[in-house]
């Protein structure tokens, strides 16, 4: 007789685990320049949340690779990291070109899958990849970038960040800010609001005319914190189309762990490190956890997370994001990619459908990204590009760090 875990690993064989953020990439920054040679995912890398064998373990079939680069980079700084990290993703779909194909369209991530690869979607993480620049935004888009998180940890000129202080006065998106979410309607680039405020999710779902996502958050109800979305949100989803891709984290989704990491971010603002940039957090975290240890989180707690975002959100609105090789640690049981398939079993063990696991592993992430192209073919017949710059909408120029106005 099949096991649970069986049973999931044959549901994700036949349906495509599309994850919505995983941060290979910046850690093949960090850890080979973008080396391959040094540090090759085609065997083992224990370095990594994330290589060849494991995501054939997890059955992982889709998965958006964060483009993310640092928010202390301003300016043309951020667009050439952002296009660093781009160029890496490409050079990884050539070099390993029997396990990923890259895919913009949800027909190709259906054409990929079928092939028995790995569908590579690309998303930028954080409005300062684009430093106020429409036109930059356009030119991200035509090297294959399906998604913009509005912010980081920090704010940007035109959008609130969660974890930052407001300067919006409230409304979340500044003009300019509504303008980027209109054009990324009309490119058919999925509007992120992970890492937003809440105001901002409330205003980017009032102004989206596509589905919006998160791509990598939990909900605020079961774990109190800024990065997760609140239940007025979720319960907003079904009339924007949009999906809550429920993340990993473990600072994230056990109240435990989330305790623990407002106590470490205390002490690294108490000797002048910025909890908000994690490079520089994540090194004082691991060495401030040996007189403090962290509390494990656990598959378990993930669960949870889930299914209170199918209660409040509905089946048809949520996913998984579980920002493998972005965050320090991750829940028992989930340590890596390939622990997806045990979430699905512990979901069949509390009696979800294998209809419903379909939903939650990709169905409903490749119906938005489906829905946001539609979308965009009806809006490029009625608007051009638009030409809006930040001085004409939000008139404060000087706010534009690094560009030339």
């Amino acid at each position: 007789m099949d096991t649970s875990l069986d049973r999931a690993k044959a549901l994700l064989a036949a349906n495509p685990l599309v994850d919505g953020h995983n941060d290979l990439p910046i850690a093949m920054r960090l850890h080979a320049a973008y080396d391959f040679d040094r540090l090759d995912i085609g065997q083992p890398a224990p370095a990594l949340h994330t290589d060849i064998p494991r995501l054939r373990e997890g059955r992982v079939g889709a998965q958006f690779w964060s483009v993310y680069v640092p928010s202390r980079l301003q300016g043309d700084h951020a667009v050439s990291a952002t296009l660093e990290q781009i160029d890496a993703v490409y050079a990884m779909i050539h070099r390993y070109a029997d396990t990923f194909g890259l895919a913009t369209t949800a027909d190709e991530v259906a054409k990929v899958f079928a092939s028995g690869r790995v569908a590579s979607l690309m998303g930028m993480e954080g409005g300062h990849s684009i430093d106020c620049s429409l036109g930059t935004l356009r030119a991200m888009y035509a090297l294959g970038v399906r998604y913009l998180t509005l912010t980081h940890n920090d704010n940007v000129p035109w959008a609130d960040a969660a974890t930052d202080e407001p300067a919006q006065c409230g409304r979340g998106l500044s003009p300019f800010g509504e303008e980027v979410v209109r054009e990324m309607n009309r490119l058919g680039m999925l509007v992120d609001l992970s890492h937003v405020s809440a105001d901002t999710m409330r205003a980017a779902l009032r102004v989206s005319e596509a589905p919006v996502i998160f791509s990598h958050s939990s909900t605020r109800a079961v774990c109190d914190v800024p990065r997760n979305v609140p239940d007025d949100v979720l319960a907003a989803l079904p009339g924007n189309g949009g999906v809550c891709m429920v993340t990993f984290v473990p600072d994230f989704v056990a109240p435990a762990c989330a305790q623990w990491r407002a106590e470490a971010a205390e002490a690294a603002w108490a000797q002048g490190v910025n909890p908000r940039d994690l490079q520089a957090f994540f090194p004082f975290a691991d060495e401030w956890k040996k007189a403090h240890p962290k509390p494990d989180a656990t598959l378990a707690d993930v669960v949870a997370h889930v299914e209170h975002a199918r209660e409040v959100a509905g089946i048809d609105h949520i996913g998984v994001g579980g920002d493998y090789d972005g965050t320090d640690t991750l829940p028992l049981g989930l340590e890596d990619v390939s622990g997806y398939p045990r979430l699905f079993a512990a979901l069949l063990d509390r009696g979800w459908s294998e209809a419903d696991l379909v939903k939650l592993a990709g169905a409903n992430a490749l119906r938005v990204l489906r829905d946001a192209e539609e979308v965009a073919a009806d809006l490029q017949q009625r608007r051009g590009p638009s030409l809006a710059t930040y001085a004409d909408l939000d008139g404060d120029a000087n706010a534009v760090a690094g560009r030339a106005v």
